[in-house]
Parts: structure tokens; sequence; C-alpha cells
């Protein structure tokens, strides 16, 4: 199958990479559109893909056209592609906050599908939510099931609804948990430690405590408790978060990243 990117950025380049390395596709079998000349290069010396100036060129031939753009530059993708796409193709895109609908209105194409990777995507540690219009035939649902396998964790939803929820938590989690990482290495480094050995500890105790995680099928409450001593250092620096609304924020700040995700395309309907 014939896979055509429409934008060449850093999220496109994850996917046609990891894709192509396992084996889901071919580089013969991938054109990535991109205004940027020399980013062209970079993508055909890298990935021996074709790369094309023209959104219009790149998408002509293929099955599956995956749309990678910024959300405001969208309306560029309608005026290239509206009214150009076959029955024969299926849209995937992962344009944050503009649902199927406008998708398809703006195309002027019924067969879309539309997920939200996550930035872990470039190192195949992604997780990936995504959904589909009811006309999108099998095969395509399940080149787009192994496209997004190749990056990570792929699950699918039936109501397009819980979208703008993902992109809250696991599209913007990544930048949760490095500024997570950040402070707690700041706050290492004024307790005394050296930077490199702060950050160090920081990103393997956040590694392996994911990993805990995910292997014990522990609940994270649970866990936290088996850390927790009555009266010891852990019970004491809890409390201090506490205090400081940790809990509060983080739910407030999902919220907000919600609200923007269904304000930047007015909503998935």
């Amino acid at each position: 199958m014939r896979i055509a990117f429409i934008g060449g950025g850093v999220m496109a380049e994850a996917i046609l990479s990891r894709a192509i390395a396992q084996n889901v596709t071919v580089a013969a079998d991938v054109v990535v559109s991109e205004p940027v000349e020399a980013r062209r290069a970079q993508l055909a010396q890298r990935h021996a893909v074709t790369v094309a100036a023209s959104n219009r060129d790149a998408a002509r031939d293929a099955s599956l056209v995956v749309l990678a753009v910024k959300p405001q530059h969208i309306s560029h993708v309608y005026h290239d592609l509206g009214d150009q796409l076959s029955s024969a193709q299926t849209v995937l895109s992962i344009v944050a906050g503009v649902g199927i609908a406008k998708l398809s209105a703006g195309l002027n194409h019924p067969l879309i599908a539309r997920a939200m990777p996550n930035t872990p995507a470039q190192v195949g540690a992604g997780v990936t939510v995504w959904t589909v219009s009811e006309s999108v035939p099998a095969e395509s649902r399940n080149v787009i099931a192994s496209l997004l396998g190749s990056i990570g964790r792929e699950i699918f939803v039936s109501d397009e609804v819980y979208l703008d929820m993902a992109t809250a938590v696991s599209g913007s989690g990544p930048a949760y948990v490095f500024l997570f990482m950040e402070a707690m290495t700041e706050a290492g480094v004024h307790a005394g430690l050296p930077r490199d050995i702060a950050y160090s500890l920081v990103l393997d105790t956040v590694l392996g405590s994911a990993q805990l995680a995910k292997e014990s099928g522990r609940h994270p409450g649970l866990l936290r408790e088996m850390v927790t001593s009555p009266g010891g250092t852990t019970a004491e620096a809890l409390r201090a978060l506490e205090r400081g609304g940790f809990r509060s924020a983080l739910q407030e700040a999902v919220a907000a990243a919600h609200r923007k995700a269904q304000a930047l395309g007015g909503g998935s309907a």
C-alpha cells in the first residue's frame, strides 16, 4: 500500500521510519510532501523515500494519506486536496483538535481516520488513540493499526469524543513528565547533588517506576503506599506536595489541555 505523508515534521518522520524498520511498509511505497527543500533532501537521504514539494503530487497515487501538519495549516491542505481524493483513498489525520466531520467537509471526502500519537513515538514507545469514520474499509483500518502499532501501543476507540481527552492526557502528557523531571532534578541540585547525578537518578527513577507500574499491574495508589513508611521521609515529602496543590494542579492542567484541544478545531464535531 502506497502511503503519502502530508507534512515532513518530527512525528511524520517518526511514523515513517518506524513503519519501514518494522516492515509495515517499504521506503519505495512512501512519499512525503514538505515545502522546505533542505528538509526534503534530508528525509530522502535518511530514509530513501520519495519527496515532493506539492501536497497534491504526493497524495495522487497513495492509498493512505497521512495528514501531519500543524492545526493552523490544515486550511492549506483543504485547498490542495479538496475534491482531489478518490474513493480508493483513506485519510489518516494526526492534526490535533480537528474533528472527523471538519476534515471530511474540508476535504470533501468521507474516508477519514483520526489519531493522537505522542512524542515517545520517536523511540517506538508511544501510545496512540485513534478512530475512524464508519465508511473506512477494513483493509485501511488494518493498515492504520499496523502503522500506529509500529510507534508503540495503539488503542482504537469507537467514539471520537475520546481523542481530545487523549490529547490532554497522553498527547500533552510527556511535557508534564518532563517538567516533573526538570523540577525534581533542580531539587536534587538544591539538596547538594551534582547535576549529572541528580538527573541520572531522576531519569532512572521515573523509568523504573513506570516499568514497575506496568509490569505489576497494581494501582498507582497502592504502589505509592508501598514506598511510604508512616512518619518517614516519603510521607513528609508527599504531605508537602499535597500542601502545594500537586494533585489539583495536575488535574487542572489536563482539563486546560482538553479545553484547548476542543477549541483548536471547534470540538470534535
